[in-house]
């Protein structure tokens, strides 16, 4: 089993658009959206879930009425203004507590102070994951709920449970569409593949950020290539990519060009080599026969 990470050192690159017509040119592929803090894949591939489960990345702070005296050592505590002011139940003047879910961080420092044990740290509910059916295969993703937390974590949950569609269906290749940046979520979606191609485009803070996530690849030992996107805007900018690419020994596997058929594709939730035969989709299938070499696999269609 292989597994082919495409990544980009910033946003607004491409990655996924590549992702999804490498979805529709691999042979018996499983796909993983390991973007989980902005997933957009399902937008393109238009999954029917199957299976859906609660993601908890952590704890959140709860405070037991019964047991709270009012005594107010939570609210000293707290750094992070979680603890609110409440009228207390019996509507006296005395003060009580109770805990802002989205403001508590989960540290438990409230529960190590309160001298009633009135605090209780429970699993929080940070997201959701998902085991989908799409048109061009299994997928694996999830959505993780607005300033959630612990997003490498739950990257991790979708890798593992990509893996084990990977084997389920006897497939030979996952591919996953990975965060952008050089973050925890990237770190989580990168640890063990096979390949990481990085998306970039020929920009100042295309090129800058590619520089980072190369940095990061070559920490982890990861083979890595390139793939420029929209590289007919500013070709100064694109031999300059390609140049210090060679000299880090990183292969350029591909160019694609600026095509608005790429636009179109998104807006009928088609990927570009669905929707047209034009030059971003032809480069987008060279570039897909070059990865499949670099992984040995076939690269035929199904």
């Amino acid at each position: 089993m292989k597994e082919l990470v495409v990544i980009s050192g910033k946003g607004g690159t491409g990655k996924t658009s590549v992702v999804a017509s490498f979805a529709a040119l691999a042979r018996q592929a499983v796909l993983a959206d390991c973007d989980v803090d902005a997933a957009d894949l399902h937008i393109v591939l238009e999954p029917r879930v199957l299976h859906r489960e609660d993601f908890s990345g952590g704890k959140v702070a709860r405070i037991d009425p019964a047991k709270c005296t009012c005594c107010g050592a939570c609210e000293a505590a707290c750094r992070f203004g979680a603890v609110l002011t409440v009228e207390a139940p019996d509507g006296g003047e005395q003060r009580c507590y109770s805990i802002d879910e989205l403001a508590c961080e989960g540290c438990g420092v409230c529960a190590w102070f309160c001298p009633e044990k009135a605090v209780d740290m429970i699993e929080a509910v940070n997201g959701e994951w998902y085991i989908s059916e799409t048109r061009h295969g299994p997928m694996a993703h999830a959505r993780l709920n607005p300033g959630g937390e612990n997003s490498g974590k739950l990257v991790t949950v979708v890798r593992e449970k990509a893996r084990e569609l990977a084997k389920e269906r006897g497939s030979e290749l996952i591919i996953c569409d990975g965060s952008p940046g050089i973050g925890c979520p990237v770190i989580a979606s990168l640890t063990g593949a096979d390949m990481a191609l990085v998306v970039t485009e020929p920009t100042a803070s295309g090129s800058h950020d590619l520089e980072r996530v190369a940095d990061l690849t070559a920490h982890f030992d990861i083979p890595t290539a390139v793939c420029i996107n929209k590289h007919d805007l500013n070709p100064e900018i694109t031999a300059k990519i390609e140049a210090r690419a060679e000299e880090r020994g990183i292969k350029v596997l591909g160019r694609i060009c600026y095509d608005t058929a790429i636009t179109e594709a998104q807006m009928r939730r088609l990927s570009t080599v669905e929707h047209s035969d034009g030059a971003a989709s032809r480069e987008i299938k060279e570039l897909w026969e070059r990865a499949a070499r670099e992984l040995e696999i076939p690269a035929e269609g199904r």
